[in-house]
């Protein structure tokens, strides 16, 4: 704060301008809150799909080792068994609407818990990349929605 009577102060002009640099040693401020995969939520979906994706066809593979990968390469998610489920869930559900049949996409309960097989088809790439085009593309929606926002729309 300034000795100088407010009168010889200057007046604020609208608009901030320019920024001085930051102090030596300020901590940089981009560091991502933690997030906790969500049903629903296609932020979540986008990442299980980008997962399923890769996973080996023709054999069942655990829930438990895919929740497993999710949680060690999101460092900053959570991905409850659940969620993960509820989202293969969903995508079975696509698949039998697209496909007239399970076979492709199975969930099914094995001797070390539930396990999802996916079968090792032509067809099975396109039409999970078709998957996560929609998730990508409702994700990028919800990102304009937010960012038109000028203040949220619970609470304050």
């Amino acid at each position: 704060m300034t000795d100088a009577p407010v009168s010889d102060r200057p007046a604020p002009s609208v608009g901030l301008g320019p920024l001085r640099p930051a102090p030596a040693g300020l901590p940089d401020p981009n560091i991502a809150p933690p997030a906790v995969a969500e049903s629903g939520d296609p932020f979540t979906a986008l990442r299980v799909i980008d997962l399923l994706a890769r996973i080996p066809r023709g054999q069942p593979v655990r829930l438990a080792d895919i929740v497993d990968r999710l949680n060690a390469t999101y460092l900053d998610w959570i991905f409850p068994a659940t969620v993960v489920a509820a989202v293969l869930i969903q995508l079975g559900a696509n698949w039998m609407a697209d496909y007239r049949n399970l076979a492709g996409f199975e969930l099914e309960d094995g001797p070390y818990g539930p396990a999802l097989t996916i079968e090792d088809s032509s067809r099975v790439d396109p039409w999970i990349v078709s998957q996560a085009l929609r998730e990508a593309a409702s994700c990028t929606e919800r990102l304009a929605e937010f960012s038109r926002r000028d203040r949220l729309t619970t609470g304050d």
